[in-house]
């Protein structure tokens, strides 16, 4: 009996992936270049010549997508960037929007 069970939830058991979420870095006039390319590397984990593009492309679009992740982890990396802008005294802001 236990094995048609198994079967019976395997069968009605949809499994969908998560909703993936952007993550952007905006641009403001106010935080420095190397700030943005710390906040990369350290908390999107972006090699330094990545961190300089995206850094670079942030500068002069506006807004550059970090990341792509599942909501949790990209509403945790927006908190991130909030707290370390705050500690170092910047206003960079990190948002996101679902992919």
């Amino acid at each position: 009996m236990a094995n048609e069970l198994e079967i019976e939830l395997d069968s009605n058991l949809q499994v969908t992936e998560p909703k993936k979420y952007k993550v952007f870095l905006l641009n403001d006039d106010y935080s420095t270049m190397e700030f943005v390319i710390d906040i990369l590397t350290k908390v999107f984990r972006k090699s330094m010549e990545q961190a300089t593009q995206i850094m670079l492309s942030i500068h002069n679009n506006g807004k550059e997508v970090c990341g792509i992740y599942t909501h949790e982890i990209a509403s945790t990396k927006v908190s991130q960037v909030k707290a370390l802008s705050r500690e170092k005294g910047f206003p960079l802001k990190a948002m996101m929007e679902e992919e």
